[in-house]
């Protein structure tokens, strides 16, 4: 059994790419998170120290998005969904992570890298 908390369209500005005008210009990012955890210790308690904050873990996906410019998408999403297992109560992490402006010479909605992690 395993419940979901999900962070969607999170927006943030980075200068990952692998072209040089992706890092001198930067470009807006969207991760959507979905963790799997058990959630019925905070609805027994009604305490928010038994669940994840996802206030506090916006805000660390925002500045991990924000700093340490990488090539891939596949890498800043490792690097999310890092941030999301580290919290104790997070059994599994799927991460997305949108760009939605990304260099393709044709009409697109949208380019994304998906993946999910788990606690060893």
């Amino acid at each position: 059994m395993s419940d979901r908390i999900e962070l969607r369209g999170l927006r943030a500005r980075g200068r990952h790419g692998v072209l040089p005008a992706e890092r001198e210009l930067g470009q807006e990012f969207v991760v959507d998170v979905s963790l799997a955890l058990d959630t019925r210790p905070a609805a027994a308690t009604d305490d928010l120290a038994r669940t994840v904050d996802y206030g506090t873990l916006a805000g660390r996906l925002v500045a991990a998005v924000e700093q340490d410019p990488v090539d891939l998408l596949e890498t800043l999403a490792e690097r999310l969904a890092g941030i999301c297992l580290a919290d104790p109560v997070v059994t599994e992490a799927e991460v997305t992570v949108h760009k939605p402006s990304a260099p393709v010479p044709h009409p697109f909605a949208d380019v994304a890298v998906r993946i999910t992690r788990s606690r060893p």
